[in-house]
């Protein structure tokens, strides 16, 4: 018989490898909570880019699926927390890193300011970087196979400890009641220790490696983070502008999938007005604060004392005089020259009670550009129009917009109040476009038959009608008098506006208020227009 070892001895030395519990080995480098894994996965499985992306990626780099999470999660927590190095997946250290610059840089502080809480601009702001994430790829692809051999070899140093366990369960099986373990399964268990050793400095050695192959690929990461969220940084922004600009807001596109979302900011870019965005957004920018500036100035408001004849408007010494006989004769002489002193106020009524009505050519010479800039009399139209159309909603009066062209050529697209106005329904009106001739007496008759519905329907009448147009026409005599005779009626105003020519006699002669557009850049030449719908 051999010489015996103890079972206590053989489980001191084995100490080291018993019981040892794996750490926790997490391949997402942002801690998340169930509800953020849920709006990814929803938003994963709306957008085909995202997964064509994933699966593009996936070719030749086995960790892109949890790489987009991260990225994705990052841009749209409003607090991300990165994950402590030793808590990673080793196979998963570059990505940690990855995040981890991202988080670091102000580009990415930028881009989140457009993604935070919004699963939209997040996803877009992972298909912006896409270019960036290919590169960066290819750039830590050593780092990564670095990792990979990390992670094989902490996978084989916890399978050699748990040989030791196994090994010395079969020694304590074999010993005695002494206690005392036959030197074959002694050795045998002496083999795995220094196995387990072996393993665990092979492990060491790798994550060092590992670690060495991170740091040299660091300037390179950062380089490409910066860049990458930069670039999303100016997408997110531009899209956001863009959806202001159009009027969009934020509550319907809460309530759009990503499909639609993505849809409807590629037709807005790419649609007839897509290069005149800037334009649309500058005209509803200066009608908005010509609301706010006929708020301020209302009627009634006191600004000061001047000299007039209004007897409703006496300051309180004007009227002491009166009851003073001996004044009067003074009084009344101030009065016929105009010389009372009264308080000044400022303001303009609100005459408009009706529809507002915005007649828009759509002939063929309004797609002709007009100045270096390349704006058309179509896009300054149209956005006067969508001005418009924010003034009706603001004054809770309906808007219509009447298209038209030659006779028979005519689109009208009803917008009431008191509703939002369906951003797909704005859309069609700004695209449709005719190109055929020019004829006032269709769209003019639309928008009074309009008016006479309404004034039927429940006594509204002063309502306004925008005619904007670069042609001529001419009217007969006979419709020229029902013209008049529906304006006596119903009370509306006719706005006339010429664009890049001047009025024809027959714009002047149906315009109540006419002014001629010659710098379709300048969308304060409308300003006085919107003082007083």
């Amino acid at each position: 018989m051999g010489t015996l070892s103890t079972l206590k001895d053989l489980a001191r030395k084995a100490g080291r490898w018993l019981g040892l519990t794996p750490p926790a080995a997490h391949t997402a480098a942002i801690a998340g909570d169930r509800f953020d894994q849920m709006s990814w996965r929803e938003i994963y499985d709306q957008a085909p880019a995202l997964r064509e992306l994933d699966e593009e990626l996936g070719e030749r780099h086995h960790h892109t699926t949890d790489l987009l999470r991260d990225v994705w999660t990052a841009a749209y927590k409003s607090d991300p927390q990165l994950r402590e190095r030793d808590q990673m997946d080793p196979s998963r250290l570059v990505n940690h890193r990855v995040v981890a610059t991202m988080l670091q840089v102000p580009e990415f502080d930028e881009l989140r300011r457009e993604t935070v809480g919004d699963p939209y601009p997040a996803a877009m702001a992972v298909l912006a970087q896409a270019p960036a994430l290919r590169r960066l790829l290819e750039q830590t692809e050593q780092a990564q196979q670095a990792a990979d051999a990390a992670a094989q070899a902490r996978q084989q140093a916890a399978q050699a400890a748990a040989a030791v366990q196994d090994a010395l369960e079969q020694a304590a099986a074999q010993a005695d009641d002494d206690g005392d373990v036959p030197d074959p399964a002694a050795d045998q268990l002496a083999q795995t220790i220094a196995a387990a050793q072996a393993a665990d400095a092979d492990a060491d050695q790798a994550d060092a490696q590992a670690q060495a192959a991170l740091e040299h690929a660091a300037p390179g990461i950062s380089s490409a983070v910066r860049a990458a969220a930069n670039t999303a940084a100016e997408q997110a922004r531009q899209e956001s502008a863009l959806m202001t600009a159009w009027g969009v807001e934020p509550g319907q596109l809460q309530r759009m999938s990503f499909p639609q979302r993505r849809q409807l900011a590629e037709r807005l870019r790419n649609g007839r007005l897509g290069d005149f965005a800037q334009l649309i957004g500058r005209f509803r920018i200066m009608a908005q604060g010509e609301r706010a500036r006929r708020t301020e100035h209302a009627v009634g408001e006191l600004v000061g004392i001047t000299l007039g004849d209004d007897l409703s408007r006496l300051i309180p010494s004007e009227l002491a005089s009166l009851g003073v006989p001996a004044m009067r004769a003074a009084f009344v002489a101030r009065l016929a020259e105009q010389r009372l002193m009264v308080y000044e106020t400022r303001g303009e009524n609100r005459v408009g009670q009706g529809a507002i009505i915005a007649c828009i050519d759509c002939s063929s010479s309004m797609a002709a550009p007009v100045g270096e800039d390349g704006t058309t009399r179509e896009a300054w139209a149209k956005a006067c129009a969508l001005a418009l159309l924010d003034q009706a909603r603001a004054a809770q009066r309906d808007f219509v917009a009447i298209l038209f062209s030659s006779a028979e050529e005519l689109a009208v697209f009803r917008f009431p109040a008191g509703r939002s106005a369906a951003i797909a329904d704005v859309v069609e009106f700004t695209e449709h476009f005719f190109g055929g001739g020019t004829s006032f007496s269709s769209p003019l008759q639309a928008a009074a038959q309009v008016l006479e519905a309404e004034y039927n329907a429940d006594g509204t009448a002063r309502g306004d009608i925008v005619l904007i147009t670069d042609g001529e026409c001419g009217v007969s005599e006979d419709w020229m008098r029902a013209w008049t005779q529906a304006k006596h009626t119903l009370d509306f105003r006719v706005f006339g506006v010429a664009i890049a020519r001047s009025p024809s006699p027959v714009l002047e002669a149906l315009s109540d208020n006419l002014r001629t557009i010659t710098d379709l850049v300048d969308v304060g030449a409308a300003r006085d227009m919107f003082r007083v719908i």
